[in-house]
């Protein structure tokens, strides 16, 4: 008798021990894909912001006298050359293919580079990917019920004057 009540209470606190590890890895993998979904979001902002940027000092150094200094950096170093040497530079780098696809450059004159219509793709793929994480998450909420700290306050409230019996059919994660 004393063994298996023993062995009872071995398996029920495994049982909970699991319970406990089982919300600690529902929080962790939530941690995770919110994480994974900043990381793309960061990644789409860097690329749009790269985008951005390629083309306004190609806008800027075309108003700028052709003889003027100005600073590239190559390969980790900073260089001097003229708005001359580096303006055909940055215009060749935008438009590496930019003669094949004619079609893009009617439709489409702010991305009418290579470079520029690969940016454009890899942040395409990006968002795509953005939103299909988004996806991902808000069903990985609701699959474990897992509320955020500051979100549904007013229901909160509810279950706690309710008490422990509606608390227990209603349990959740609650993440900060």
């Amino acid at each position: 008798m004393a063994e298996s009540s023993g062995r009872a209470g071995k398996s029920s606190g495994s049982g909970a021990g699991k319970g406990a590890v089982s919300a600690e890895q529902v929080i962790a993998g939530f941690n995770r894909l919110r994480q994974e979904q900043r990381g793309l979001a960061s990644k789409a902002a860097e690329l749009e912001m790269e985008l951005n940027e390629h083309s306004l000092v190609i806008d800027t150094l075309k108003e700028v006298d052709e003889t003027r200094k100005c600073f590239r950096m190559v390969g980790g170093v900073l260089v001097e050359r003229t708005v001359k040497e580096v303006l055909p530079a940055l215009e060749n780098n935008k438009e590496q293919k930019g003669e094949e696809k004619p079609e893009r450059q009617l439709h489409c004159p702010a991305t009418s580079s290579s470079f520029a219509l690969q940016i454009q793709k890899i942040i395409e793929t990006l968002t795509q990917q953005l939103q299909a994480k988004g996806k991902e998450l808000n069903e990985f909420r609701e699959k474990h019920n897992i509320r955020l700290m500051g979100e549904d306050e007013k229901p909160a409230a509810k279950e706690n004057s309710e008490g422990a019996g509606a608390k227990a059919s209603s349990a959740g994660v609650l993440v900060s």
